[in-house]
């Protein structure tokens, strides 16, 4: 029982954390769009 207990709580720490990577991945990729537009904006 308490190895099922562990085994569940791994894999949703699991899911948690690829979400959240996927996430930030996603933030840095909006910045550096932002960062193109304001450059050309002043080019």
């Amino acid at each position: 029982m308490i190895r099922k207990t562990m085994i569940a709580i791994a894999l949703a720490a699991l899911s948690l954390a690829t979400a959240a990577c996927n996430t930030v991945e996603g933030l840095g990729d909006d910045i550096k769009s932002v960062g193109r537009a304001g450059k050309r904006a002043i080019d």
